[in-house]
């Protein structure tokens, strides 16, 4: 049977939930709506035409009441709700609707401090164009390469002058009044050390601190290798964040890849996904935008990413590109790979609409599939 009504609809080409179907079919019932008076030598509707259009009206109202009983019925067997568990949250109430977000593209030298330097200015110029929301890149305050990731590693959790480049951030962050996603930078702790991105409030306090959960481990023969496992620790824990701009979900570069994560950011209700990364020359052209997009797409909000900007005389050479992902998969801003700050508008207004246009939530098959937040599930 539910084949059946599925073939029917399917093959009418019918929204059973359009107002238009409804209004369609009254217009075929009844005829237009007289505009003035019958003339009086309209001959009157004879008792059997009357009968007719009663029915017709009658079949109409059964029609939309089937269809919204069909809509029900196969939420019911569908049970969308069940393709997350736990359940998914509902997308919360961003504390603002529009605001502007900062991708600072920077160059990356050996010299750290001037690393530092150069990402408070461009943090600076961001926000003086008005940026709420500034994003840095990954590993931005020493080169990318195992061999740099222990000398320029920083004991984030002792702060102060253990951890220049994160008081620098609070600082900032406090001064501005803004919100920074850090990019990334090696982090020591204890003996391991971690691919880590921190998010300050625009108080200065550090709100989370997410360490990459898929460590990069690639060899494309010819073309690059390169195995992070041999100095870093994977992270164990999603990361997810309250802000003054939103919920907002954070991956670091190879993050993207696994729809997953994204998907989990999704369920616990996130506007917004930040992505610092570095991309290479080899999967940079072919995989950057199209994961971008097709993290948004999947999960109906915002991505950003940020990557250092191109040194082609660097022993790990970047893609650039840092770019500005809407809920509808559309690239709304993004760059070459020449240093640049990339000012650009987020309206969370557009996922409510968004997710009207295409009711992902309400269509999933939680009687075929199910994804499992395993820290949620947990934790419950």
């Amino acid at each position: 049977m539910k084949a059946a009504l599925s073939t029917l609809i399917s093959s009418k080409n019918l929204n059973p939930h359009s107002s238009s179907s409804s209004s369609l079919c009254r217009s075929i019932c009844l005829g237009p709506k007289p505009l003035s008076p019958p003339p009086y030598f309209l001959s009157p509707i004879s008792p059997s035409k009357a009968l007719t259009t009663n029915i017709r009206i009658g079949l109409s109202r059964k029609s939309q009441t089937r269809s919204a009983n069909f809509s029900s019925v196969m939420a019911s067997v569908y049970k969308p709700e069940e393709a997350r568990v736990p359940p998914a949250l509902p997308l919360p109430t961003p504390p603002v609707t529009k605001f502007k977000i900062g991708l600072c593209q920077l160059s990356v030298t050996p010299d750290k401090e001037r690393n530092i330097a150069h990402a408070r200015k461009a943090i600076e110029d961001a926000a003086a164009k008005g940026a709420q929301l500034v994003l840095l890149p990954e590993i931005w305050n020493g080169p990318y390469s195992n061999d740099s990731f222990p000398v320029y590693a920083e004991d984030i959790d002792a702060g102060g002058d253990a951890s220049p480049s994160t008081a620098m951030l609070s600082e900032v962050a406090q001064r501005l009044k803004i919100t920074i996603v850090g990019g990334s930078i090696a982090e020591r702790s204890g003996d391991r050390l971690y691919n880590t991105s921190c998010v300050f409030g625009t108080d200065g306090k550090l709100l989370a601190k997410h360490r990459k959960i898929h460590l990069f481990d690639i060899d494309i023969p010819g073309k690059i290798t390169f195995i992070e496992s041999k100095t870093l620790t994977a992270g164990q824990t999603p990361t997810i964040v309250d802000t003054e701009v939103g919920r907002i979900g954070i991956g670091i570069c190879y993050d993207i890849r696994f729809p997953e994560l994204a998907m989990i950011y999704g369920a616990r209700g996130a506007h917004l996904i930040c992505y610092p990364g570095a991309f290479n020359m080899t999967t940079g052209p072919l995989h950057w935008e199209l994961l971008q997009r097709a993290r948004a797409t999947d999960n109906q909000l915002y991505v950003a990413t940020c990557s250092p900007a191109r040194d082609a005389g660097a022993g790990y050479v970047a893609w650039g590109h840092s770019t500005l992902v809407g809920p509808f998969g559309e690239v709304l801003a993004t760059t070459e790979h020449e240093e640049a700050i990339i000012i650009a508008e987020i309206d969370y207004s557009i996922l409510e609409l968004r997710r009207t246009n295409l009711p992902l939530l309400k269509q999933r098959r939680g009687d075929l599939y199910q994804l499992v937040d395993v820290q949620r599930l947990n934790s419950q």
